[in-house]
This record gives C-alpha cells, sequence and structure tokens, in this order.
C-alpha cells in the first residue's frame, strides 16, 4: 500500500493531497502530492546520512500534517520502525516507553520541542507534557525552528542520494499502549500486518479518486491517497468542522464520536458516508448522523493491535434487539472467537506481529467480553480491562495510580463513571492516611495530576476506599459505584 502511494504521488504531482480549512470553512491546500513525494525523499535522505538503516528506531513527536506522513513514509523507505510518542500520556510516562524503544534519534516539530521546554506550563493548559526530548535520544527538527530548538532533520544533507526503498518484511511502528512506568507495553506492527490493515480500509471504504475524504489518522489518509482522493484534515473548533464539512463536501468522513457529537450540538449537517471509531458509537448517535444528512453512517470496531476489525452500518445497529453492543461482522481476513472467559480474540493479517519484548502471538486478546451470534456478528458484551474510555480515549490506571501515592495518601484509584452515551468519566478516588491534613493533601497531589496529561481526572474525592475478598484488596467495581454516588451528590437535580 505505501509503494503504492509513493507512485501515486508521482504519477500526478500537482494533484492536491493533503487539505486544510480556513476559519470560514473554505478549502486551502497544505500539499501537493509532488511536495509530499519531495518531502519524504528529503527526509529519507536526510534520515539515511545520519544512519538510520532497516532495524533503527525512530522517535516521532510531529504533529499531524503533511510533515508527519512524511517522516512514517521517509520511515517506512528505510525500512526502520517509528515509535509514536504521545504527548498526553506525561513526561515520567514517556520517558519509561522511549527507554524501551530506544530511538536512535527522536524528530520533533518546534511545538512539541517548546511544549517539553519554555512553553511547558502553556502545554499543561492544554494536558500536554513532554519530558526533556534530549533525554530520549539526539534530537532533529522537523519543519520550522524556533529559538531553542535542534538542528534541522535535513540541514546540510542536500547532496546526499535517496536510498532505494527497502523491500522486505520487518518491524515498522511501535504504538505504546498501556503498562506502567516500570513495565510499559507496546504494539509492534510489521510492514505486512500495516500493509493488511490499509488495504482492509480501501476495501471497506472505497475511496473515488479526485473526491475528498475528511479524517486524519494515518489509516485515512495513506489509502485515500493510494487511490487518487486528496485528504483534509479535520479542524479542531466543531464550528469551523461544521463549516469545513460544508464546503469540503467529502465523500467520505472519519471522526470520533466525541467529535461527532460536538459536531452535531453546533447543528452541523453531513454528507456522504460517515465512519467513527476509537471509542463505542450507539445507535442512537449513528442514527442521529444520518438524519443530519449522512447516506450511511458506519460504526468502526477497531484496536490499536488490530484496525479494522469489524464494522456496522446504522441500519443494522439500530434494528438489533438483543442484549451488548453490536460491533458487525469480522471483517474480511480477521477470525474471531471467544475463550472460556467470554473474552473476545481476535486474528488475522492486519493483527500486531507482538508486544514490544515478547514472542508473537497470533491471537489477540481484545479485553472485551463478547459473543458471536448466529450470523457471525459479533456482541460485546462489557469489558474485562480495567481501562477507562474517555473522549476516544483509553486511559490505563495502572499508568498513573503510583504517582497519587503521596505523602498522606493510604490508597488511590482511578476509575470510570458513566457519563452517557457510551463514555465514562474519569474520578480519581484518593483515601487519606489518618490524621492526614486533607487541604494540605489536595496541594501535593497538585504537581502529580498536572504530570498526567490528558489522563488527568475529571474530579478527586477524598474517601475510604472499598476492600473485597480475602486479602482485602480495593474493589474498583465498588469503588466505581461510590465515586457515581458522590458524583451524583453534587450534582443539582
Amino acid at each position: 500500500m505505501l509503494d503504492t502511494l509513493a507512485h501515486a504521488l508521482r504519477k500526478r504531482p500537482d494533484r492536491p493531497a493533503v487539505l486544510g480549512t480556513t476559519r470560514s470553512g473554505a478549502v486551502r491546500v497544505r500539499a501537493t502530492c509532488g511536495q509530499l513525494a519531495d518531502l519524504t525523499d528529503r527526509y529519507a535522505a536526510a534520515l539515511h546520512a545520519r544512519g538510520i538503516a532497516r532495524g533503527s528506531t525512530v522517535g516521532v513527536a510531529v504533529r499531524p500534517g503533511p510533515r508527519a506522513l512524511a517522516v512514517l513514509l521517509a520511515v517506512h523507505r528505510l525500512g526502520a520502525r517509528a515509535a509514536v510518542l504521545d504527548p498526553g500520556a506525561g513526561p515520567d510516562v514517556l520517558r519509561a516507553r522511549l527507554a524501551l524503544a530506544r530511538p536512535a534519534v527522536v524528530l520533533a516539530d518546534a511545538t512539541a520541542q517548546a511544549a517539553a521546554g519554555w512553553a511547558r506550563p502553556l502545554a499543561r493548559r492544554a494536558q500536554l507534557a513532554l519530558p526533556d526530548l534530549a533525554t530520549l535520544g539526539p534530537v532533529a527538527t522537523v519543519g520550522p525552528q524556533l529559538p531553542g530548538c535542534a538542528p534541522a532533520l535535513d540541514a546540510g544533507t542536500g547532496s546526499v542520494a535517496v536510498p532505494r526503498p527497502v523491500d522486505e518484511d520487518g518491524d515498522a511502528v511501535i504504538v505504546f499502549t498501556s503498562g506502567t512506568t516500570s513495565r510499559p507495553r507496546a504494539v509492534v506492527h510489521t510492514r505486512s500486518s500495516l500493509a493488511a490493515g490499509m488495504a482492509t480500509v480501501t476495501g471497506l471504504v472505497r475511496a473515488e479518486a479526485d473526491r475528498p475524504v475528511l479524517g486524519g489518522t494515518f489509516f485515512v489518509l495513506v489509502p485515500s491517497l493510494a487511490s487518487g482522493a486528496p485528504v483534509a484534515l479535520p479542524a479542531r473548533s466543531p464550528r469551523v468542522l461544521a463549516r469545513q464539512l460544508r464546503r469540503l463536501d467529502p465523500q467520505a468522513t472519519y471522526l470520533t464520536p466525541p467529535q461527532l457529537r460536538t459536531l452535531l450540538a453546533a447543528g452541523a449537517r453531513f454528507g456522504g458516508r460517515v465512519w467513527t471509531g476509537s471509542a463505542p458509537a450507539s445507535a442512537d448517535l449513528l442514527t442521529r448522523v444520518k438524519q443530519a444528512g449522512a447516506e450511511q453512517a458506519w460504526g468502526v470496531y477497531a484496536l490499536t493491535e488490530l484496525f479494522p476489525a469489524a464494522a456496522v452500518e446504522q441500519a443494522d445497529k439500530a434494528a438489533f434487539t438483543g442484549e451488548g453492543d453490536l460491533v458487525g461482522v469480522p471483517l474480511p481476513g480477521v477470525t474471531a472467537r471467544t475463550d472460556a472467559s467470554g473474552e473476545l480474540l481476535l486474528s488475522g493479517p492486519a493483527a500486531r506481529d507482538r508486544y514490544l519484548g515478547e514472542e508473537p502471538d497470533p491471537w489477540v486478546g481484545t479485553g472485551d467480553r463478547a459473543h458471536l451470534d448466529d450470523s457471525g456478528r459479533i456482541v460485546l458484551r462489557g469489558r474485562l480491562k480495567d481501562m477507562v474510555l474517555r473522549h476516544a480515549e483509553n486511559i490505563y490506571p495502572g499508568l498513573y495510580e503510583p504517582a497519587l501515592h503521596v505523602p498522606g495518601v493510604e490508597l488511590a484509584l482511578l476509575v470510570g463513571v458513566p457519563a452517557g452515551d457510551g463514555d465514562e468519566r474519569l474520578v480519581a478516588v484518593v483515601q487519606p492516611g489518618r490524621g492526614a491534613d486533607r487541604e494540605a493533601l489536595r496541594a501535593a497531589l497538585t504537581g502529580p495530576l498536572e504530570r498526567m496529561g490528558s489522563a488527568r481526572p475529571d474530579a478527586v474525592l477524598l474517601a475510604d476506599i472499598p476492600l473485597s475478598g480475602r486479602s482485602r484488596k480495593p474493589d474498583r467495581a465498588a469503588t466505581a459505584r461510590l465515586a457515581a454516588s458522590r458524583l451524583a451528590e453534587r450534582t443539582p437535580a
């Protein structure tokens, strides 16, 4: 798929590739196919000059857009693997993750470097927190530089020849998902598993050439561009995004459920086919999207370990009357089964090869309880994991709970409380030690809470945490019920 994209970019270099928008919603071209291809060649040559080759690891902290896409394409061309840095994870977690991945170089734009440096206080307000990037490995700047930035990636490499593309399978990308700061866990996709996933997306979306697609993920950008369709990056503001939808009139749109909810609240109208995933998409939400003009509204069931796994259209989801959440028939190549505990297991060519530091495993444990109905459709019955899902983001309590155990704290748990339409509120329940000064305790928690980035809880409750079992372990389910009850008492009728 990526080789197909490289040829497609060179075939019609003047064709728009990546689109943006003005505040009025007007379309603006951020990069043509030729510009994207040239940028990829430059970055590949620059990385090659730095010794990046098959098997190397490159840390990537670049905002979504043409440069980020060009970086990923250049890394792929060299047969190296990209370790994606999430600035919302918090500096302690990121430092532990990159210690495991050990990148040969960290590529960062000026914004990421500012968030890790002089603009750290401002970045915290946006729930972004990066460690000093230089502690993770040598740093090179992608894009415009600001004072204090590392040297440009392609500085002084204009005469370096572009290497021939690597044509062998191997590790392609590392995406961190869970674990603790002492034992991070990361998904490793190979070049073949990425290609299989993108081929599935191509067959599912069936993008037509020269008609725009709206979406910002790698799995939207590559298949669409390879099919000859320009891709528009969604505006952050719901009002601007609503105008963008109206002016762009995309053939297909991929947005998360939270984005769809804010768009509907802003009175947005849709057209073409709308796809949503990364969080539960209820039948009600898909119905509202179709009522707002979409020809079709699809919910996509996908995991970091296997994207995409299943899909269901609004009409089928709305007609489902059984217990649980219908997510659709497994997509071509995906095999689904359940184990003795009822956990859904998935396998297929698009499945991750392994977790970093572990042996390959053909089966992906989803952490979801499920069953397959008589038609072979997957019906979810709740999560087995402790993961909390908020605003389309997976938050793993084990990453952050240790930091809440400041002096004066006896126990601390992060739990999810239902917030409607499949979303959850993240609540920190903190049990003070005997005789602890509660005001001093709240002050001591300020620093750790700020360092949690996008995992910062919506509420902090000081309360005794329920215990259960012979060993009197903290009871997460009971703690979540306690948190829900306490929050309900706070909310006026």
